[in-house]
Protein backbone atom coordinates (compact mmCIF):
# COMPACT_ATOMS: atom_id res chain seq x y z
CA UNK A 1 0.00 0.00 0.00
CA UNK A 2 1.21 3.53 -0.61
CA UNK A 3 3.17 4.95 2.29
CA UNK A 4 1.66 8.41 1.90
CA UNK A 5 -0.35 9.63 4.86
CA UNK A 6 -4.00 8.84 4.07
CA UNK A 7 -7.05 9.31 6.31
CA UNK A 8 -8.01 6.65 8.83
CA UNK A 9 -11.51 6.21 7.38
CA UNK A 10 -10.47 5.48 3.80
CA UNK A 11 -10.57 1.71 4.33
CA UNK A 12 -14.19 1.92 5.49
CA UNK A 13 -15.15 3.82 2.33
CA UNK A 14 -13.43 1.26 0.07
CA UNK A 15 -15.06 -1.65 1.92
CA UNK A 16 -18.50 0.01 1.70
CA UNK A 17 -18.12 0.48 -2.05
CA UNK A 18 -17.04 -3.15 -2.46
CA UNK A 19 -19.93 -4.59 -0.43
CA UNK A 20 -22.50 -2.92 -2.69
CA UNK A 21 -21.40 -5.39 -5.38
CA UNK A 22 -20.97 -8.48 -3.19
CA UNK A 23 -23.88 -8.17 -0.72
CA UNK A 24 -26.09 -10.78 -2.50
CA UNK A 25 -23.35 -13.37 -2.03
CA UNK A 26 -23.13 -12.43 1.65
CA UNK A 27 -26.90 -13.00 1.94
CA UNK A 28 -26.56 -16.48 0.41
CA UNK A 29 -23.60 -17.32 2.65
CA UNK A 30 -25.34 -16.32 5.89
CA UNK A 31 -28.52 -18.15 4.90
CA UNK A 32 -26.58 -21.34 4.15
CA UNK A 33 -24.86 -21.12 7.53
CA UNK A 34 -28.10 -20.56 9.49
CA UNK A 35 -30.63 -22.53 7.42
CA UNK A 36 -30.48 -25.57 9.68
CA UNK A 37 -31.10 -23.37 12.69
CA UNK A 38 -33.91 -21.44 11.02
CA UNK A 39 -35.84 -24.20 9.27
CA UNK A 40 -34.86 -27.39 11.02
CA UNK A 41 -33.74 -28.88 7.71
CA UNK A 42 -30.84 -31.19 8.52
CA UNK A 43 -29.85 -31.77 4.92
CA UNK A 44 -27.05 -29.56 3.54
CA UNK A 45 -28.37 -26.97 1.10
CA UNK A 46 -26.42 -25.95 -1.97
CA UNK A 47 -25.47 -22.40 -2.78
CA UNK A 48 -27.54 -22.41 -5.98
CA UNK A 49 -30.66 -23.67 -4.22
CA UNK A 50 -30.32 -20.97 -1.55
CA UNK A 51 -29.85 -18.36 -4.28
CA UNK A 52 -32.93 -19.62 -6.14
CA UNK A 53 -34.95 -19.59 -2.92
CA UNK A 54 -33.83 -16.02 -2.27
CA UNK A 55 -34.69 -14.84 -5.78
CA UNK A 56 -38.11 -16.50 -5.54
CA UNK A 57 -39.07 -14.24 -2.64
CA UNK A 58 -39.35 -10.97 -4.54
CA UNK A 59 -36.89 -11.04 -7.41
CA UNK A 60 -33.72 -8.96 -7.56
CA UNK A 61 -34.72 -6.84 -4.55
CA UNK A 62 -34.62 -9.94 -2.33
CA UNK A 63 -30.85 -10.18 -2.94
CA UNK A 64 -30.28 -6.99 -0.94
CA UNK A 65 -31.95 -7.40 2.47
CA UNK A 66 -29.88 -5.85 5.22
CA UNK A 67 -27.78 -3.66 2.90
CA UNK A 68 -27.94 -0.77 5.39
CA UNK A 69 -26.61 -3.10 8.10
CA UNK A 70 -23.85 -4.22 5.75
CA UNK A 71 -22.82 -0.62 5.07
CA UNK A 72 -22.91 0.16 8.81
CA UNK A 73 -20.72 -2.90 9.39
CA UNK A 74 -18.13 -1.73 6.85
CA UNK A 75 -18.05 1.77 8.33
CA UNK A 76 -17.36 0.31 11.77
CA UNK A 77 -15.68 -3.09 11.46
CA UNK A 78 -13.69 -2.55 8.24
CA UNK A 79 -12.96 1.11 8.97
CA UNK A 80 -11.39 0.22 12.33
CA UNK A 81 -9.53 -2.93 11.25
CA UNK A 82 -8.02 -1.42 8.09
CA UNK A 83 -7.37 1.99 9.59
CA UNK A 84 -5.83 0.58 12.77
CA UNK A 85 -3.58 -1.78 10.80
CA UNK A 86 -2.22 1.11 8.72
CA UNK A 87 -1.69 3.26 11.81
CA UNK A 88 0.10 0.48 13.70
CA UNK A 89 2.23 -0.37 10.66
CA UNK A 90 3.32 3.26 10.27
CA UNK A 91 4.76 3.17 13.78
CA UNK A 92 6.91 0.07 13.15
CA UNK A 93 10.33 0.70 11.66
CA UNK A 94 11.24 -2.04 9.13
CA UNK A 95 8.39 -4.37 10.14
CA UNK A 96 9.06 -8.11 10.14
CA UNK A 97 6.42 -10.64 8.95
CA UNK A 98 5.66 -11.58 12.57
CA UNK A 99 5.17 -7.93 13.53
CA UNK A 100 2.78 -7.46 10.62
CA UNK A 101 0.81 -10.56 11.69
CA UNK A 102 0.54 -9.24 15.25
CA UNK A 103 -0.46 -5.80 13.97
CA UNK A 104 -3.16 -7.35 11.77
CA UNK A 105 -4.41 -9.49 14.66
CA UNK A 106 -4.66 -6.52 17.02
CA UNK A 107 -6.39 -4.36 14.42
CA UNK A 108 -8.77 -7.21 13.62
CA UNK A 109 -9.72 -7.58 17.27
CA UNK A 110 -10.49 -3.87 17.52
CA UNK A 111 -12.56 -4.07 14.34
CA UNK A 112 -14.51 -7.06 15.64
CA UNK A 113 -15.46 -5.16 18.80
CA UNK A 114 -16.45 -2.04 16.86
CA UNK A 115 -18.51 -3.90 14.27
CA UNK A 116 -20.30 -6.41 16.52
CA UNK A 117 -23.67 -4.57 16.73
CA UNK A 118 -23.82 -4.11 12.95
CA UNK A 119 -22.88 -7.77 12.48
CA UNK A 120 -25.85 -8.86 14.60
CA UNK A 121 -28.19 -6.67 12.55
CA UNK A 122 -26.73 -8.01 9.29
CA UNK A 123 -27.24 -11.66 10.24
CA UNK A 124 -30.80 -11.04 11.45
CA UNK A 125 -31.87 -8.88 8.52
CA UNK A 126 -30.51 -11.26 5.87
CA UNK A 127 -32.27 -14.29 7.40
CA UNK A 128 -35.51 -12.65 8.57
CA UNK A 129 -37.59 -13.78 5.60
CA UNK A 130 -36.78 -17.43 6.43
CA UNK A 131 -38.24 -17.17 9.90
CA UNK A 132 -41.79 -18.02 10.94
CA UNK A 133 -43.97 -14.87 11.39
CA UNK A 134 -43.89 -14.99 15.20
CA UNK A 135 -40.09 -14.89 15.36
CA UNK A 136 -39.34 -12.25 12.71
CA UNK A 137 -37.32 -9.21 13.77
CA UNK A 138 -38.70 -6.93 11.03
CA UNK A 139 -35.95 -4.31 11.23
CA UNK A 140 -36.69 -1.70 8.54
CA UNK A 141 -33.08 -0.52 8.39
CA UNK A 142 -29.89 -0.59 10.43
CA UNK A 143 -30.77 2.45 12.56
CA UNK A 144 -34.23 1.22 13.60
CA UNK A 145 -32.74 -2.24 14.05
CA UNK A 146 -30.12 -0.85 16.43
CA UNK A 147 -32.81 0.98 18.43
CA UNK A 148 -34.98 -2.16 18.59
CA UNK A 149 -32.03 -4.33 19.57
CA UNK A 150 -31.18 -2.10 22.52
CA UNK A 151 -34.85 -1.75 23.52
CA UNK A 152 -35.57 -5.49 23.41
CA UNK A 153 -32.28 -6.93 24.67
CA UNK A 154 -30.59 -4.02 26.42
CA UNK A 155 -27.06 -2.78 25.89
CA UNK A 156 -25.78 -6.30 26.55
CA UNK A 157 -27.58 -7.37 23.38
CA UNK A 158 -25.06 -5.36 21.35
CA UNK A 159 -22.35 -7.76 22.48
CA UNK A 160 -24.10 -11.03 21.57
CA UNK A 161 -21.47 -13.34 20.11
CA UNK A 162 -18.75 -10.74 20.61
CA UNK A 163 -16.17 -13.36 21.61
CA UNK A 164 -16.72 -15.49 18.51
CA UNK A 165 -17.00 -12.41 16.30
CA UNK A 166 -13.79 -10.88 17.64
CA UNK A 167 -11.95 -14.19 17.21
CA UNK A 168 -13.25 -14.41 13.66
CA UNK A 169 -12.20 -10.77 13.03
CA UNK A 170 -8.68 -11.52 14.26
CA UNK A 171 -8.50 -14.51 11.90
CA UNK A 172 -9.94 -12.44 9.04
CA UNK A 173 -7.61 -9.50 9.38
CA UNK A 174 -4.56 -11.71 9.84
CA UNK A 175 -5.40 -13.98 6.91
CA UNK A 176 -6.76 -11.28 4.59
CA UNK A 177 -4.85 -8.07 5.28
CA UNK A 178 -1.69 -9.79 6.52
CA UNK A 179 -1.57 -12.22 3.59
CA UNK A 180 -2.33 -9.41 1.12
CA UNK A 181 0.73 -7.52 2.31
CA UNK A 182 2.77 -10.73 2.22
CA UNK A 183 1.71 -11.74 -1.31
CA UNK A 184 2.10 -8.20 -2.59
CA UNK A 185 5.66 -8.02 -1.26
CA UNK A 186 6.62 -11.48 -2.54
CA UNK A 187 5.12 -10.98 -6.01
CA UNK A 188 6.51 -7.50 -6.59
CA UNK A 189 9.11 -7.54 -9.37
CA UNK A 190 8.47 -11.23 -10.07
CA UNK A 191 8.16 -12.26 -13.70
CA UNK A 192 5.00 -14.06 -14.83
CA UNK A 193 5.85 -17.40 -16.50
CA UNK A 194 5.21 -17.61 -20.27
CA UNK A 195 4.14 -13.95 -20.45
CA UNK A 196 7.50 -12.26 -20.03
CA UNK A 197 5.80 -9.72 -17.75
CA UNK A 198 7.22 -8.29 -14.54
CA UNK A 199 4.69 -7.58 -11.79
CA UNK A 200 4.84 -3.96 -10.69
CA UNK A 201 2.96 -1.98 -8.06
CA UNK A 202 -0.13 -1.66 -10.23
CA UNK A 203 -3.62 -3.05 -10.82
CA UNK A 204 -2.37 -6.48 -11.91
CA UNK A 205 -0.29 -6.96 -8.76
CA UNK A 206 -3.08 -5.65 -6.49
CA UNK A 207 -5.65 -7.97 -8.11
CA UNK A 208 -3.39 -11.04 -7.94
CA UNK A 209 -2.35 -10.49 -4.32
CA UNK A 210 -5.91 -9.77 -3.21
CA UNK A 211 -7.29 -12.88 -4.97
CA UNK A 212 -4.76 -15.07 -3.15
CA UNK A 213 -5.53 -13.28 0.12
CA UNK A 214 -9.26 -13.89 -0.37
CA UNK A 215 -8.68 -17.63 -0.79
CA UNK A 216 -6.56 -17.85 2.35
CA UNK A 217 -9.02 -15.76 4.38
CA UNK A 218 -12.09 -17.76 3.30
CA UNK A 219 -10.57 -21.09 4.34
CA UNK A 220 -9.17 -19.92 7.66
CA UNK A 221 -12.28 -18.00 8.71
CA UNK A 222 -14.96 -20.48 7.60
CA UNK A 223 -15.42 -22.34 10.95
CA UNK A 224 -15.61 -19.18 13.07
CA UNK A 225 -17.92 -17.59 10.49
CA UNK A 226 -20.43 -20.45 10.70
CA UNK A 227 -20.51 -20.44 14.52
CA UNK A 228 -20.81 -16.64 14.57
CA UNK A 229 -23.74 -16.64 12.14
CA UNK A 230 -25.66 -19.28 14.08
CA UNK A 231 -25.01 -17.57 17.40
CA UNK A 232 -26.13 -14.15 16.17
CA UNK A 233 -29.25 -15.46 14.46
CA UNK A 234 -30.81 -16.28 17.83
CA UNK A 235 -32.10 -14.00 20.58
CA UNK A 236 -31.94 -16.41 23.54
CA UNK A 237 -28.95 -17.23 25.70
CA UNK A 238 -26.77 -19.67 23.75
CA UNK A 239 -23.26 -20.96 24.43
CA UNK A 240 -20.91 -21.09 21.40
CA UNK A 241 -19.55 -24.45 22.60
CA UNK A 242 -23.10 -25.80 22.84
CA UNK A 243 -23.76 -24.75 19.24
CA UNK A 244 -20.47 -26.33 18.16
CA UNK A 245 -21.10 -29.69 19.87
CA UNK A 246 -24.74 -29.87 18.76
CA UNK A 247 -23.90 -29.02 15.14
CA UNK A 248 -21.05 -31.55 14.98
CA UNK A 249 -23.31 -34.22 16.48
CA UNK A 250 -26.18 -33.56 14.04
CA UNK A 251 -24.32 -32.54 10.88
CA UNK A 252 -20.77 -33.81 11.26
CA UNK A 253 -17.52 -31.80 11.30
CA UNK A 254 -17.95 -30.69 7.68
CA UNK A 255 -20.61 -28.21 8.85
CA UNK A 256 -17.66 -25.98 9.80
CA UNK A 257 -17.07 -25.39 6.08
CA UNK A 258 -20.74 -24.86 5.30
CA UNK A 259 -21.17 -21.89 2.99
CA UNK A 260 -17.51 -21.99 1.87
CA UNK A 261 -18.45 -21.63 -1.81
CA UNK A 262 -20.59 -18.49 -1.43
CA UNK A 263 -18.14 -17.25 1.20
CA UNK A 264 -15.31 -17.52 -1.33
CA UNK A 265 -17.46 -16.17 -4.15
CA UNK A 266 -18.25 -13.22 -1.92
CA UNK A 267 -14.90 -12.75 -0.15
CA UNK A 268 -12.76 -13.27 -3.25
CA UNK A 269 -14.37 -10.48 -5.32
CA UNK A 270 -14.89 -8.41 -2.17
CA UNK A 271 -11.21 -8.64 -1.28
CA UNK A 272 -10.14 -7.78 -4.83
CA UNK A 273 -12.54 -4.84 -5.16
CA UNK A 274 -11.79 -3.56 -1.66
CA UNK A 275 -7.99 -3.58 -1.95
CA UNK A 276 -7.96 -2.29 -5.54
CA UNK A 277 -10.30 0.56 -4.55
CA UNK A 278 -8.30 1.23 -1.39
CA UNK A 279 -5.04 1.44 -3.34
CA UNK A 280 -6.66 3.77 -5.88
CA UNK A 281 -8.27 5.95 -3.21
CA UNK A 282 -4.95 6.27 -1.41
CA UNK A 283 -3.17 7.20 -4.62
CA UNK A 284 -5.83 9.80 -5.48
CA UNK A 285 -5.71 11.18 -1.94
CA UNK A 286 -1.94 11.59 -2.27
CA UNK A 287 -2.37 13.39 -5.60
CA UNK A 288 -5.06 15.77 -4.34
CA UNK A 289 -3.62 16.21 -0.84
CA UNK A 290 0.17 16.25 -1.22
CA UNK A 291 2.20 16.30 1.97
CA UNK A 292 3.62 19.74 2.77
CA UNK A 293 7.30 20.08 1.98
CA UNK A 294 9.68 20.47 4.87
CA UNK A 295 11.85 23.57 4.52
Amino acid sequence: MPKANSPFWLGGVAASMAVCFTHPLDVAKVRMQTLVKSTGNRNPTSFLSVLRLTLAESGFVSLYPGLTASLLRQMSYSLVRLGSYDEIKKRIVSPTPMQLILAAALAGGLGGLAGNPADILLVRMTTDSLRPPESKYQYRNAITGLVNLIRDEGVRGLFRGVGTNTFRAVLMNTSQVGSYDYFKTKLLRRRVPFLDYELRDNLVLHSTASCLAGTVATTICAPADVIKARLMSTSGKVNPLAILSKSIREEGPMFLLKGWTPAFMRLGPNTIIMFVLLEQLKQQWTIWNPSPRIA
